[in-house]
């Protein structure tokens, strides 16, 4: 229902005014979601569909399309235009009026493109005079933008790997959200280089806080102005908070899968602007099941609880006063 919603608030009902008008684009995108959600494919997708016919009746789907509609679909819906109105769309949702991001994470991972296990590979690369190796090149990479206090994803970047996180910085921040104002931004090693800071603090008025660690150990100071100033005046409790965008990509990977199901460049690409899309979704309303952070802070039971604590002692002297006070009464 939250993809459906969304998905209306951005897309047209039909992509053009000839189209046969069987299925809305509000459908086929929640279909898609639905999609990655299960980790399935798309002819999986279909007979879910067809085995559980209350979720076509939550988006008012008359009938399941044939599984090459939901294909056809991804090639329209998963573009860079349409999935930036929609991330923008779910960035907005969440966070209403404010616009404000006080700390945000930038981080890229890797996936896999197929379905073997590592056992597997690592088992047929000892086994001599074979064939066919199986040392992959190359891989799907994800680069994200984080905000660290609620892990939705702000921007994205779809590429191929392996190739160094240096470059990836200029193009994640093109591609962030534009509802939200960044205050700091920060970055491993990875992304330590004069122009990053300068693409970050003189165009785009963010505070980068990357530790200058590019490059081989040496004992000299860092060449350029903020790469000086990161070995000066590093903040180091703020930097602290660098590993929620660690916890996103966790979250992904557990929730979504660590591969996917694409054969070709732009289909994976597809795969990956999906999950960023799904991860948004789940927790634009925070459910339970899908997103496993506590809201509420976690109480002790009180058995297990101190008894030498300060709450305990005021709980007790509460206690026995109103035992004291219903025996004056008696």
């Amino acid at each position: 229902m939250t993809a459906w919603v969304v998905a209306k608030a951005v897309l047209p009902a039909y992509s053009h005014r000839f189209s046969p008008k069987k299925f809305t684009q509000h459908q086929l995108f929640a279909c898609l979601v639905l999609k990655a959600f299960l980790k399935t494919d798309y002819r999986g997708l279909a007979a879910h569909l067809r085995d559980c016919p209350t979720w076509c009746e939550a988006i008012e789907l008359g009938t399941v399309p044939h599984w090459t509609t939901f294909q056809k679909a991804a090639r329209r819906l998963l573009r860079s235009k349409p999935v930036a109105g929609m991330l923008d769309e779910t960035v907005e949702r969440m966070m209403g009026r404010r616009r404000r991001v006080k700390q945000a994470a930038i981080d890229s991972t890797g996936l896999e493109s197929h379905h073997a296990s590592r056992y597997f590979i690592r088992r047929r690369s000892r086994v001599p005079n074979l064939w066919q190796t199986t040392q992959y090149t190359r891989y799907p990479k994800l680069g994200i933008l984080v905000d660290c206090a609620n892990h939705l994803i702000l921007g994205y970047l779809t590429d191929q790997g392996p190739k160094p996180d240096i470059r990836d910085l200029k193009p994640t921040l093109a591609r962030r959200s534009t509802h939200v104002r960044i205050e700091w931004l920060t970055a491993d090693a990875g992304y330590d280089s004069e122009s990053n800071h300068r693409c970050c603090r003189q165009q785009h008025g963010i505070r980068s806080l990357i530790p200058p660690k590019h490059g081989r150990p040496t004992t000299k100071p860092a060449t350029g102005r903020y790469r000086r100033l990161m070995q000066t005046r590093f903040n180091h409790s703020r930097y602290g908070q660098r590993w929620q965008v660690e916890t996103v990509v966790s979250m992904i990977k557990r929730r979504l899968g660590p591969a996917t199901t694409g054969r070709t460049y732009w289909s994976r690409r597809r795969d990956l602007m999906l999950m960023v899309l799904t991860h948004n979704i789940m927790i634009l309303w925070r459910i339970e099941v899908f997103y496993r952070a506590v809201l509420t802070p976690f109480r002790f039971p009180p058995s297990i609880a101190r008894r030498g604590s300060p709450a305990v002692k005021r709980r007790a002297t509460v206690r026995q006063r109103q035992v004291s006070f219903g025996r004056c009464r008696q």
